[in-house]
């Protein structure tokens, strides 16, 4: 007797009769079916056959694997954003669709996009759910988290932190950069997001800790060859460049600088 089963492609679509094989399936199971056109998952719905039987049966190939099921959500994935981006050029809407993401069941997806402003999605909120066959929420998101969706190669060279390892975003400020000595140039410290690089807050607090022990510029300080007025200083060697009073220049280590209280 021919191991019939009743499958579904889409949780709204059309009920599908398929020929099993020898395969042992439950209801709720998916499967990989030979639709004709190439392999595509389906969930099983019901394990009776057809009372009468009509157009030739689909043919299941396996009882689907993690694999499948994970490389099924990001074809739908895919076709949803590609719908998303149709319909809201059709409706005139000024939004930039970046990713799309389903949740565990396939039921619900989110649509996650950038705009310049307020964008009234409403009704394209409507047309996807009808078309998609599944509930469609649209969140708007900034520019950190656009580069977060999109992903891409930081100026560093690695993959960005955004997208990589954090799962979230620290406040950073331009102090930061200038208590790193760094220059202040918006293209040298500005990520691909437009915002200022994330990195800048990882040693922040290290920076300002050494920073605080270092004395300023032109000061006038102590040395075990005597007095001295500071040129500069390196945080990351936590050295000073001296002139002494003899004119000699000289690098000291942090620690070897005599302090006194005239000094601080």
């Amino acid at each position: 007797m021919a191991n019939i089963i009743g499958v579904k492609f889409r949780p709204r679509g059309k009920l599908v009769y398929c020929d099993a094989g020898e395969t042992s399936l439950q209801v709720n199971d998916y499967v990989v079916v030979d639709t004709g056109h190439g392999l595509d998952v389906a969930k099983v719905i019901t394990l009776e056959a057809p009372s009468q039987p009509g157009e030739q049966l689909m043919m299941v190939v396996r009882q689907a694997e993690a694999e499948d099921l994970e490389e099924a959500r990001r074809n739908l994935e895919k076709e949803a954003l590609s719908t998303c981006n149709e319909m809201a050029a059709q409706l005139g809407l000024k939004m930039k669709p970046l990713a799309a993401r389903y949740d565990s069941q396939g039921e619900r997806l989110t649509i996650f996009f950038s705009a310049e402003e307020r964008v009234d999605f409403r009704d394209l909120v409507r047309k996807l759910s009808h078309a998609l066959e599944r509930r469609v929420e649209l969140r708007q998101v900034g520019a950190r988290d656009e580069a977060k969706l999109l992903g891409s190669i930081g100026k560093c060279g690695y993959p960005l932190c955004c997208q990589n390892f954090l799962t979230s975003f620290a406040s950073v400020s331009i102090k930061m950069a200038k208590e790193q000595s760094l220059a202040l140039n918006p293209m040298k410290i500005s990520g691909i997001c437009g915002r200022l690089l994330c990195c800048l807050s990882y040693e922040s607090k290290e920076y300002a800790a050494i920073k605080k022990k270092m004395p300023r510029l032109k000061q006038e300080i102590s040395t075990p060859w005597g007095k001295a007025s500071v040129i500069s200083t390196n945080l990351f060697k936590e050295t000073v460049t001296v002139q002494l009073d003899n004119e000699v220049i000289k690098e000291i280590a942090l620690d070897e600088l005599i302090h006194s209280e005239e000094n601080l």
